[in-house]
């Protein structure tokens, strides 16, 4: 209890209000070494439910947002290919859209009119509540991964809908088409996008090429791996400052102490 006591205390130091486009309060990392251990302090993610917000084995997850039903279709039998996981939803694809919806209506984020990248979309509800929310959205992942998330996409937005979305394929690591880059996006979106050292380097890559000193990340990822996350928060603090939002600005509803996010500007 004194340990957790001394991690939350620790906690409210590097506290800032705002970080890029977003207005909301973040802790600003500086020590990556201090800001793991912190984390798994005071959220304890090995205690917490696994999967509290999806069903991995179901063909489909339903889930209400910006005054819609989304269906969003799964394969959940691609889960037995080795390295493919973005056939599925995650908590934290759940807790991050929710996460856009809510920082919407409370004012600490505005996507009317702007330009997005997600970046391994996945089934794609990121993007989709991106797009409902009035951004212009272009949803991306590897080749193999299209069709499931153009399925997504046309079956959720339709009728009267704020922004638009286009699908498109980004491979990590690799020199990215103008489309991405002519004009820089507003915000880059990300679930669940750090999982390896490899995977941090190309996604690393993507980032410095795709982003500009206006762009605002916002990256929400499961905490199952603290060397991992702890490797991406050493590569990303080179290159941006790179502060976490903590739970109290997330939806009410869509919480997990499995689950964290951070928004990332250049410096």
């Amino acid at each position: 209890m004194a340990a957790r006591a001394e991690a939350t205390e620790a906690e409210e130091e590097n506290v800032v209000l705002g970080l890029g486009s977003y207005k909301g309060k973040v802790r600003v990392v500086s020590d990556c070494e201090e800001e793991i251990m912190l984390l798994w302090a005071i959220q304890q993610p090995i205690y917490s439910k696994n999967n509290a917000f999806v069903n991995q084995s179901s063909l489909q997850l339903n889930i209400d947002a910006c005054g819609r039903s989304l269906s969003i279709l799964q394969s959940p039998s691609s889960l037995v290919t080795p390295g493919v996981t973005g056939a599925v939803m995650w908590d934290s694809g759940i807790i991050l859209g929710k996460f856009l919806e809510h920082s919407v209506e409370s004012e600490t984020l505005s996507l009317r009119g702007k330009n997005v990248v997600e970046l391994g979309s996945g089934c794609g509800l990121v993007g989709c509540i991106a797009a409902l929310l009035g951004a212009r959205v272009i949803l991306t992942d590897l080749p193999d991964r299209l069709k499931l998330l153009k399925k997504n996409v046309d079956a959720n937005l339709y009728g009267n809908v704020r922004g638009s979305a286009t699908v498109d394929e980004i491979t990590w690591g690799d020199h990215l088409d103008r489309v991405f880059t002519n004009p820089l996006p507003d915000f880059v979106f990300g679930s669940d996008v750090v999982y390896s050292e490899g995977a941090v380097k190309d996604l690393m890559e993507t980032l410095v090429e795709l982003c500009g000193k206006e762009t605002t990340v916002i990256l929400a990822g499961e905490l199952r791996n603290d060397a991992i996350l702890e490797y991406f928060l050493e590569a990303a603090t080179k290159e941006f400052i790179v502060g976490r939002i903590d739970q109290e600005q997330w939806h009410p509803d869509y919480c997990s102490s499995r689950v964290a996010m951070y928004v990332l500007v250049k410096k």
